[in-house]
């Protein structure tokens, strides 16, 4: 009673009480305490003399009781009770009863009524010398209640019972009066109180609960996903079991710790189902979900160059592709070209010009992965123009020198309309040179109307004589042929067969001129 009285001095002492947070209701209770007896009843007794002797049952001061209850669920349970009240002044009883239990808990406290059924040791009334009434046993019946009010100790697990206050029925028979006899039925008023150890609860556990996640979240085909089930609410006193499973995916794993095999996934969002249970009683079990997304591999890119970027007609480039994949899938290249041949299979190719046209090439660098991702990048090689082909000699128009006989070497009239001709060209190319080539089976008179050939050329119409070369050729026939030789031609490679004229060994005669045979003049008669 102390120790009740004072745990609630202290809390209704404080300025925040704090009510109890304890096991409430409990699954088991156990009372031990004090109690108190108090029988009303007789019993007559015959004496040795013949008279009769009526004894009154006397309280019991002092006495102890303890009860157990176990309670099926928040308001009803069993009850089992022991009470031993030994014998005081001239009576004494001991109780062994069991019944049902009723309890209504509110905060902080909770009353109770009980009824008990069982049986009595009860010993007396005595009378000594004269009397004394063995102990016997008989029924016993009990109602009653009290209240309990819950203390802050040991985590709310111990409760004061402030009283207990019971109604008891005895019914005992002493035997024949003749001997000691007679028959008692007193009733009782029993007052208790004591401490309350409470245990277990009727409030079931918190259902079982499991979270899930899938790490990584994001992974490409064949990347490995780890799901982890986390728990919480289990009974250490039992074992968990797991299981792993989830659509379209394969999840291997028989703890809280599942792999998941990507390599056949497609791309997408897939959910991983986990299972974790310790019993088939509701809420020994949960389930629980995590997602992962599987990405599709990234597709390749690819650089592509040229070296050298310009070439002759002919010639070949080097092409370098660089590939490179987000997640190192091997690569494969190939090449195409707008004109020319491209050949290679590497990340280098050989790009050949031969009978491309001049300009510009584009060549395709290409690349795939193994998932038929590809990739392409271009680069451009220009074919430069072929160089213009050398000048080369142009033959322009013949005179003839079969017209006059007597002067075979002479320029005449005839060759003046094409030696004018070669003239306008001449002048019209300024840096073209002429090259006048006489032809006879004579050499000498090849020579010699070649050099008449020049001299008209350079009087008459002003050619100045160094553009102009004499040669004598070997075709027979009486005729000067005239070249027109542009700067850069090669007069040599363009005609054969002629020959240079040392034209300091050959006189030039007039066109004018004429060789005549000369006569002496006749003396006048």
């Amino acid at each position: 009673m102390g120790l009740g009285a004072s745990s609630m001095y202290g809390q209704t002492s404080s300025s925040t009480p704090a009510a109890p947070t304890g096991p409430n209701p409990s699954r088991i209770d156990i009372f031990a305490g004090y109690s108190y007896l108090a029988p009303k009843g007789t019993v007559d007794t015959a004496l040795p003399d013949g008279t009769t002797y009526t004894g009154t049952f006397d309280s019991i001061d002092y006495g102890a009781i303890a009860s157990g209850a176990y309670y099926f669920n928040k308001y009803v349970g069993g009850q089992v009770e022991f009470g031993f009240h030994p014998q005081d002044k001239n009576d004494g009883a001991t109780t062994y009863q069991g019944g049902i239990i009723f309890r209504y808990p509110v905060q902080g406290m909770t009353p109770f009524v009980h009824g008990l059924a069982g049986a009595v040791d009860l010993e007396g009334p005595d009378n000594p010398p004269y009397t004394t009434l063995r102990s016997t046993i008989g029924p016993a019946l009990t109602v009653g209640g009290g209240l309990d009010y819950d203390l802050p100790f040991f985590h709310n697990h111990l409760g004061l019972r402030l009283f207990q206050a019971d109604y008891e029925y005895f019914h005992v028979n002493y035997g024949p009066e003749a001997v000691y006899g007679g028959r008692a039925n007193p009733g009782n008023a029993r007052l208790s109180a004591g401490l309350v150890f409470k245990m277990g609860s009727i409030v079931p556990p918190p259902p079982v609960q499991y979270a899930c996640s899938a790490t990584p979240s994001s992974v490409f085909p064949g990347e490995p996903v780890t799901v982890t089930g986390t728990a919480s609410n289990l009974n250490p006193k039992k074992t968990a079991t797991y299981n792993w499973g989830g659509q379209g995916v394969t999840v291997s794993g028989t703890d809280s710790t599942g792999k998941v095999d990507t390599a056949s996934l497609s791309a997408g969002t897939y959910t991983v189902t986990g299972h974790v249970s310790e019993g088939n009683k509701p809420g020994e079990s949960a389930d629980c979900s995590a997602q992962f997304t599987v990405k599709d591999y990234e597709p390749p890119t690819v650089s592509c160059v040229a070296n050298p970027t310009e070439v002759k007609p002919g010639d070949s480039a080097t092409i370098t592709a660089q590939g490179v994949s987000p997640q190192n899938r091997p690569l494969t290249y190939s090449y195409t070209a707008s004109s020319g041949t491209v050949s290679g299979s590497g990340s280098t190719a050989t790009l050949s010009t031969t009978g491309a046209p001049s300009g510009a090439i584009t060549v395709t660098c290409n690349v795939a992965d193994d998932k038929g991702h590809t990739a392409s990048a271009t680069t451009s090689v220009n074919v430069a123009a072929p160089p213009p082909p050398p000048p080369s000699t142009q033959t322009l128009c013949a005179i003839q020198f079969n017209h006059d006989k007597r002067r075979p070497a002479r320029v005449d009239n005839d060759a003046k309309g094409c030696l004018d001709d070669v003239a306008l060209n001449a002048q019209r190319s300024s840096d073209a040179s002429l090259v006048v080539v006489g032809n006879s089976a004579k050499p000498k008179l090849a020579a010699q109307r070649a050099v008449n050939t020049k001299d008209y050329l350079v009087k008459e119409k002003g050619i100045d004589a160094s553009r102009i070369s004499v040669r004598t050729g070997s075709s027979g026939t009486d005729e000067v042929n005239n070249y027109l030789v542009p700067a850069g031609a090669n007069f040599d490679h363009d005609v054969t067969g002629t020959t240079p004229v040392d034209e300091a060994s050959v006189k030039v005669q007039p066109r004018n001129g004429h060789a005549r045979p000369h006569h002496k003049k006749k003396a006048a008669k």
